[in-house]
């Protein structure tokens, strides 16, 4: 054969044939977005938050007017801002009698509340029992009824029941609303749990309530928190059912008592918008505490089930 016939011999470079070593000006990566869009997207999300956020510092800046019609005028503010509306609430109001009750009855309603969706949730993701499909229904039923009609039946069993004006009365009715969501969210998280823990836990000797406690608790923090925090916010800030189970003026809840400042003939604007700040601290700190585990919580739940 000629030597004119042979094909040249390949050139070793290091790199695969066929593969281009270098991207042509003006092109993106896979998934790379470009300065245009990344700038509309930053736009997007500032107004997104000036909008969330002007409400809350619209609202911190009336508490700060001395007269409860500077909402009316607001302009005016800016050259007589005092703290003089918080002092009174302090001091004048029973605020922090508002405020024990608020806390003794979300935290109530977040702890039973918790234990008894988490123990549901369970059951109905890991036990075939006649009826747990018909049972999950049954609960999702049970948040289509509004507030109004809940009340009469509910005030009539509680007063059966001697619980009218006490926080644990209080606290069962909150369950009630809180307890049929957060179900149906631990049984999605629980479902995302994998079944192998649950039998590695019985091979290990645990009992059922020892493996759900010591091995499928921990994993489930995300999905605890939201269910805590949907909680805490449900008993915090209703106002219907504390208005109608609690008489006594100092077993109001913050939400009641920001009630008091409104009358017939006179409402204290600058007064409710200083307790409304006040009001959100704890449930601020209570987000604090839980935030990290809320986003995957949120998410988690909704892969399964």
């Amino acid at each position: 054969m000629s030597t004119l016939d042979t094909p040249p011999p390949a050139v070793v470079t290091g790199k695969p044939a066929g593969r281009a070593t270098s991207r042509r000006p003006g092109t993106r990566r896979r998934g790379e977005i470009s300065r245009g869009g990344a700038l509309g997207s930053h736009g997007i999300l500032i107004v997104a938050s000036v909008v969330a956020l002007f409400p809350v510092a619209w609202l911190v800046f009336l508490s700060l007017g001395p007269d409860k019609d500077d909402y009316l005028r607001p302009g005016g503010i800016w050259g007589k801002m005092t703290l003089d509306n918080y002092t009174f609430v302090l001091q004048n109001t029973n605020f922090f009698d508002w405020l024990k009750s608020s806390l003794i009855v979300s935290l109530g309603t977040t702890v039973i509340g918790v234990l008894v969706a988490a123990t549901t949730g369970y059951a109905v993701s890991r036990m075939r029992f006649p009826g747990y499909k018909k049972f999950m229904w049954v609960l999702l039923v049970t948040q289509m009824f509004p507030v109004a009609v809940l009340m009469v039946p509910m005030y009539q069993i509680l007063s059966d029941l001697q619980l009218i004006d006490t926080y644990f009365g209080l606290i069962l009715v909150y369950c009630s609303t809180a307890v049929p969501y957060c179900a149906w969210l631990m049984k999605g998280y629980f479902d995302t749990i994998p079944f192998e823990i649950d039998e590695a836990g019985r091979v290990d000797g645990l009992s059922p309530f020892g493996t759900f406690v010591r091995l499928i608790l921990p994993l489930a923090k995300p999905g605890l928190a939201v269910a805590a925090f949907y909680s805490f916010i449900t008993a915090f800030g209703e106002v219907a059912f504390a208005t109608t189970f609690m008489l006594d003026d100092e077993k109001y809840t913050l939400a009641v008592g920001l009630q008091s400042f409104v009358s017939e003939h006179d409402s204290q604007r600058h007064l409710m918008a200083a307790t409304a700040v006040l009001i959100a601290i704890p449930v601020s700190a209570f987000f604090y505490l839980v935030q990290k585990n809320l986003v995957a919580g949120l998410t988690a739940g909704g892969t399964k089930g």
